[in-house]
């Protein structure tokens, strides 16, 4: 141990003169460390003695103001002035042989003699003793960091290894100057010891824990915010079953953006959501919050998905220039029977078929929300009956130390054998690829299954079209299809008598306002009954008040005030669709 270099710090000393003659040299500190007494002071007449009348150094290394040299203080005399806790145990079951006053001040006295392991119960509380007999065999000191103890105190603590503590001739058990005695570098001779010196880092600890403390306050208003932003109970289209998870990054990831959605559009159409914010904390998940709360309103506007992608690339550069985002939009059509959607820099959707093959969609995939500057555009996968597809964000499949396009084929994998509902499906997603609690990233899945009916579930669906060849007889017999297939379908009286005057003025509307072709659709769910007309003309209508001069303008309103809902959109072909929508009583 250099005490040279501690010199400094103690009262009343000082560091010898750089320019002292090089002929001589501080003594070795002698061992009076073992013994329980008071180290032993210079006597009268010491050359080395302080002998000046006043302050200032001395000319022969002394210190000022009556202090005493560096040489005069023993190494007991050393560690007795420090401040840090000191304590020097020898043996293989480690006897005290010497604890300084900073120790016993925060422990209280301990025997001379007595093994650590019965007389400090402080070095069990703070796991030192494995720790002491390892250094004790291993000749190399050991430190660890901010360990409490019962009073409350965090202690630093270094255990150093010490040579000769067992009271042995020192001259005979002397080690070279290296600290080295055999090839192995080991002391041969004598019994070996332990310094324990121990930093009290209360203050330091203390300050740590409130930070970590304010950083998992942090955390968990961030989680708390990002989960109020999602949507609190998934919407339940009549044709789709659909199952979300939500899961944060562990303790030691901050809370990211991720996000899905599900929102009915009309005419039993249903747009899926997936969007990832690449950002941390409260400020990510106020980005999504406002993204998410975009989509939704773009998607009333019933826009194909590219367009819908396009507004949210302006609106993203526009709330947070600095914050990009990725997200997956797509829409469901039960008449078509595949999704159609657009994709700005997010990971391809899976669909898993009923036989298990599993299909990714590729391509159009544009850059990310905020860029700018892309025109993005639309494809389709298919979802059969009997099809399962897989939204996610890239916390489910990215992983440091492989490729993320192998984490896409892992859960393409764990797909094809998961079974059962929406929620099992998605549960089993995550445990396949490994996610924890303690993942480092968020995770967001959204399962989308379209099943396959058969048997008295089936008989709830049915689907039925009339084309319409336009001229005066067409709404007749529009009305007159109506008439039959609802009927067919054992409605009540007043709801059959309301589909067919709502089909009549849809058609009536389409033939005034629209050109051909036109055609005339009808649909039954186990909730509901969609009345639909297509044209191709590409105008939409809008519910306007007429005049009671008026001979027309009446249909829309008579078809809003009659119908749980409706609305129009235009076809991707060219065109527009006008619909409402009729609630079955339960």
């Amino acid at each position: 141990m250099n005490f040279t270099r501690w010199s400094a710090r103690l009262p009343g000393t000082q560091r010898r003169a750089a320019a002292r003659d090089e002929r001589s040299s501080v003594p070795s500190a002698r061992a009076e460390y073992a013994q329980p007494e008071t180290g032993p002071h210079p006597p009268d007449g010491d050359p080395h003695s302080d002998t000046h009348d006043g302050p200032g150094p001395d000319p022969h290394g002394g210190s000022p103001a009556g202090g005493p040299a560096l040489e005069d203080l023993s190494a007991r005399d050393i560690l007795g002035r420090l401040p840090a806790l000191v304590a020097l145990v020898h043996g293989p079951d480690h006897r005290i042989a010497y604890v300084n006053d900073a120790y016993t001040a925060a422990f209280g006295p301990r025997p001379i003699g007595a093994t650590a392991a019965e007389a400090m119960p402080e070095l069990d509380e703070l796991s030192l003793l494995p720790l002491m007999d390892q250094v004790l065999r291993s000749g190399t000191p050991r430190t660890v960091k901010s360990r409490k103890v019962r009073n409350g105190n965090s202690y630093t603590v270094t255990c150093t290894p010490v040579h000769g503590t067992d009271g042995t001739d020192r001259k005979q058990n002397r080690t070279p100057r290296n600290g080295k005695d055999g090839k192995d570098g080991r002391n041969r001779g004598g019994e070996g010891g332990v310094l324990v010196y121990a930093a009290d880092v209360t203050d330091h600890a203390e300050a740590a824990e409130r930070l970590r403390a304010s950083e998992r306050r942090h955390r968990e208003t961030a989680v708390t915010l990002q989960r109020s932003l999602l949507p609190q109970e998934l919407e339940q289209p009549d044709d789709l079953r659909i199952a979300a998870t939500y899961q944060p990054g562990g303790t030691d990831a901050a809370v990211g953006g991720d996000w899905y959605d599900v929102i009915t559009l009309g005419a039993g159409r249903t747009a899926l959501v997936i969007g990832d914010v690449m950002g941390r904390g409260v400020r990510a998940a106020a980005v999504m919050g406002q993204l998410r709360t975009a989509v939704r309103a773009y998607a009333r506007l019933d826009l194909p998905p590219h367009e819908v992608l396009q507004l949210l690339d302006g609106l993203a550069a526009e709330i947070d220039a600095s914050q990009i985002a990725t997200c997956a939009y797509a829409v469901h059509d039960p008449n078509e029977g595949h999704l159609v959607y657009a994709s700005a820099g997010h990971l391809p959707i899976l669909v898993c078929d009923e036989d298990g093959t599993v299909h990714r969609a590729e391509d159009p995939t544009g850059p990310p929300l905020g860029t700018g500057g892309w025109i993005h555009t639309s494809g389709t996968i298919a979802l059969p009956p009997g099809s399962t597809a897989v939204l996610y964000t890239d916390g489910l499949v990215e992983r440091r130390s492989e490729d993320i396009d192998e984490g896409v084929a892992a859960l393409g994998r764990a797909l094809s054998g998961a079974k059962g509902s929406p929620q099992v499906v998605c549960d089993r997603l995550i445990r396949s690829l490994g996610v924890t609690a303690e993942h480092d990233d968020d995770v967001a899945v959204l399962v989308v299954q379209h099943p396959a009916r058969e048997g008295a579930d089936a008989e709830l669906f049915h689907n039925a079209s009339l084309d319409l060849l336009g001229g005066i007889e067409a709404a007749p017999r529009a009305r007159a299809f109506a008439t039959g297939v609802l009927t067919s379908w054992r409605f009540p009286v007043e709801l059959c008598d309301l589909g067919v005057l709502a089909a009549g003025e849809l058609v009536a509307n389409s033939l005034k306002h629209g050109t051909p072709p036109m055609r005339l659709g009808l649909r039954r769910t186990d909730r509901r009954l969609i009345i639909e007309v297509t044209d191709g003309d590409d105008h939409l209508p809008r519910r306007r008040r007429a005049d009671p001069a008026d001979e027309a303008g009446r249909g829309i309103s008579i078809v809003a005030t009659i119908a749980t809902s409706w609305g129009s959109r235009r076809t991707p072909g060219g065109g527009k669709s006008v619909w409402c929508e009729f609630a079955l009583p339960q």
